[in-house]
């Protein structure tokens, strides 16, 4: 699964699809052409060759990760092995780690609706509602 050389390279979208970023390569090549992946600070075409070293941010919803290429993958393998192939910056976890923590926070309540009011509820409402 790892490169055989530091001088190996592949497509970046096949590499995101390779490393578990993305379900299917051309999910990962449309996020490429949406402008949602940077490689080293400068936008990429879904051809463009990823090598070890190479810095890579990708946005997925709310989230970004900030990896750094360990190793190049051509084929997709089990995700604790995808895992090995690249390295997390901490500034890229600190901004993850913020962004869930205030997601928790925004996230409204759950109610439940269950149908229409009982008896009991709708005469609780009546009298609420003739208060004003």
């Amino acid at each position: 699964m790892h490169g055989d050389d530091g001088n190996e390279a592949t497509r970046i979208d096949k590499w995101l699809w390779a490393v578990r970023f993305f379900k299917t390569r051309s999910l990962a090549a449309e996020a490429v052409n949406g402008g949602k992946v940077e490689v080293n600070g400068a936008r990429a075409k879904p051809s463009r060759a990823v090598r070890p070293g190479d810095e890579i941010t990708v946005c997925r919803g709310l989230y970004e990760w900030t990896v750094v290429v360990k190793h190049v993958a051509k084929l997709r393998g089990p995700a604790p092995q995808a895992q090995l192939l690249y390295q997390e910056t901490e500034a890229s976890m600190r901004r993850r780690e913020a962004a869930i923590a205030r997601l928790k926070l925004e996230r409204p309540p759950e109610v439940e609706y269950s149908g229409r009011p009982s008896k009991k509820d709708r005469r609780a409402i009546a009298r609420f509602t003739k208060r004003g």
